[in-house]
């Protein structure tokens, strides 16, 4: 299963913070660049399969973001999202040049303590009908 006009961000569906950054992305992608799956859904883990990716027991730890066939994780991914933005948005991907060691240093410390910080649900977020067709199921 893969998107031919469209890239797919793999989020943690039960993660407060990573279906809030679902949100944002909507809000701001304009053309509809983005479709989107949960990392615990069928087509989450079909796409990861077809990677070669296995998610940890203790759950997912980034979001990813396939984009012509390559899989992005980590800071690189948010970065490369946040490229396909509207605003000023696509000026954070100068980031790029910071050593993916450090920038994935922050993301790590942050998704270790998502859901302390932000909380979880005990389901995935239902999208509504308008943006049904940017979820992948």
């Amino acid at each position: 299963m893969t998107t031919t006009a469209s890239t797919t961000i793999l989020f943690d569906g039960v993660c407060n913070l990573c279906s809030g950054f679902v949100q944002f992305i909507i809000e701001r992608d304009t053309a509809g660049y983005f479709r989107f799956a949960s990392l615990q859904s069928a087509v989450g883990q079909k796409l990861l399969a077809q990677h070669g990716i296995t998610l940890r027991e203790t759950g997912p730890e980034t979001v990813m973001l396939v984009e012509n066939d390559q899989v992005y994780t980590h800071s690189t991914a948010v970065l490369r999202i946040a490229r396909q933005l509207g605003a000023g948005w696509p000026l954070l991907y100068t980031f790029i040049i910071v050593p993916k060691v450090l920038r994935d240093a922050a993301y790590r410390f942050v998704a270790r303590h998502r859901y302390q910080w932000f909380g979880q649900t005990e389901a995935c977020m239902l999208p509504t009908p308008e943006l049904r067709q940017r979820f992948l199921a």
